[in-house]
């Protein structure tokens, strides 16, 4: 079957808060950044399964000099194709308040995807691994990383959408690179990321290559009328629009 035609979690348009559509693709990447093709190559790609819209979201930071010349080429690709091509940037929380490694000029955005990498504690900002270390010695513990993932994801989210539309990128994944599973996140901190999603109309992406979220927390934020999005997370073309674990969801 198409993508045009699939869907998981029941039916419904693109972007609503009951249906996964399997013809989108929410966040991938190019030879801009961490992926390894071209813009071009991307499209030829995502219109062979059938793609019907495709957001490249390639990683930027205040260093990023590209994103004119990557707009420009979205925009060439655009009269090459019927899909819905969108212009979006990923970028990192680095402060408990939200703060975003944000690129010097985001004109040529059409969305920002809001991505937290290490957690951010106290003026410091972890990493997975010295997250662990600090599990394992008892100087954090499990509800207190949750909350304070939670907080900074809630805190990135409402500045990004100051901008430009916000979507949320691999939603706490950092839980599972530091050892936790993701039961740590309370249904209570699940209701908060719920409500700043709803606030700030912002999107969340279930992430085919990070596994993320869990089904778990796609049912809940569902429930709660959040809009979720497929994103492959692709740094190769074939990997464009190609869904394992988003059906298992």
């Amino acid at each position: 079957m198409g993508a045009e035609r699939e869907s998981v979690i029941g039916g419904g348009a693109v972007g609503t808060a009951c249906a996964l559509d399997l013809a989108v693709d929410a966040h991938v990447h190019t030879g801009f950044a961490a992926g390894r093709d071209a813009v071009g190559v991307v499209v030829s790609a995502a219109d062979q399964v059938g793609l019907t819209a495709l957001t490249f979201a390639d990683q930027a930071g205040p260093e990023t000099t590209w994103l004119s010349a990557y707009a420009d080429a979205v925009r060439r690709a655009r009269h090459r194709t019927e899909m819905t091509l969108r212009v979006a940037a990923e970028v990192e929380v680095v402060r408990p308040d939200g703060w975003l490694a944000l690129p010097p000029d985001l004109a040529p955005l059409d969305a920002l995807s809001v991505a937290v990498s290490g957690l951010p504690v106290e003026g410091e900002l972890f990493t997975p691994r010295e997250v662990r270390d600090r599990l394992d010695t008892g100087r954090l513990v499990p509800a207190q990383v949750a909350e304070l993932l939670v907080a900074a994801t809630v805190k990135g989210l409402e500045r990004a959408s100051r901008y430009v539309p916000a979507q949320l990128a691999r939603p706490l994944t950092l839980l599972g690179q530091a050892g936790l599973d993701d039961s740590a996140v309370t249904p209570e901190l699940i209701a908060e990321l719920a409500s700043a999603c709803r606030t700030t109309g912002s999107v969340v992406e279930v992430s085919e290559a990070w596994r993320s979220p869990s089904p778990r927390v796609v049912e809940m934020l569902l429930d709660a009328g959040v809009p979720v999005v497929p994103a492959s997370d692709a740094r190769y073309a074939v990997e464009v629009g190609r869904w394992h674990y988003l059906r298992r969801v």
